[in-house]
């Protein structure tokens, strides 16, 4: 269901057609720049693949149709102009006709900003409370248990780090910032507060 006012938008500006902009909600990488007119955003929306109007072929044409690299419609925003749109959608294969994974460049975006991603999810997860998920038993267990297995892992990192091997500790410090996200979310933090008294102490 829609969940815009597809009034809102200024179709009249590019007549008919505003720009797409394609994200990726996991990482925040720009994808791809396309054209939607109402018929292919309301087709966006209603089949999950993102849709645009082929301004050459006059149609409509489905991301991923011949490829099957089809980009996965996850949401949508319009900027302060109503005149482009943001759409966030996840990426099944290469973007760019190239083979690349983005038609502006196949350079790896940054990791770090999938804690954006794992914060917002972990914070659903409290909310939610799914039966079955990990994160949801230790949101049962409490701030004992939790603070508990922060220590763990602290402790089984610089074991890590104490034999070399470099695959054990990436998935030792991967344990120890997960339990640890876990334990901001259940103090009413995240990690952005940590990073906020890293950013003032730089200054």
């Amino acid at each position: 269901m829609l969940k815009i006012n597809l009034n809102q938008i200024a179709w009249k500006k590019g007549d008919g057609l505003v720009p797409a902009v394609i994200q990726n909600p996991d990482n925040s990488q720009v994808l791809m720049l396309g054209y939607m007119d109402r018929a292919a955003l309301v087709q966006t929306i209603d089949s999950g693949k993102v849709t645009f109007f082929s301004r050459s072929k006059k149609c409509l044409w489905t991301k991923g149709e011949t490829s099957g690299n089809w980009l996965d419609y996850v949401s949508l925003e319009i900027d302060c102009d109503c005149d482009t749109i943001l759409i966030q959608a996840r990426p099944q294969g290469p973007v760019c006709h190239t083979g690349m994974v983005s038609c502006f460049n196949d350079i790896s975006p940054d990791r770090t900003l999938f804690l954006s991603y794992l914060t917002k999810l972990i914070g659903e997860r409290q909310v939610a409370m799914p039966s079955g998920s990990y994160t949801t038993s230790l949101f049962n267990e409490g701030k004992a248990r939790i603070a508990q297995k922060v220590g763990e892992e602290g402790v089984e990192l610089a074991i890590a780090r104490m034999k070399d091997d470099k695959t054990e500790i990436a998935s030792e410090a991967a344990d120890l910032l997960f339990h640890m996200m876990i334990l901001l979310q259940d103090a009413d933090l995240t990690i952005n507060d940590a990073i906020h008294v890293l950013e003032t102490r730089h200054k």
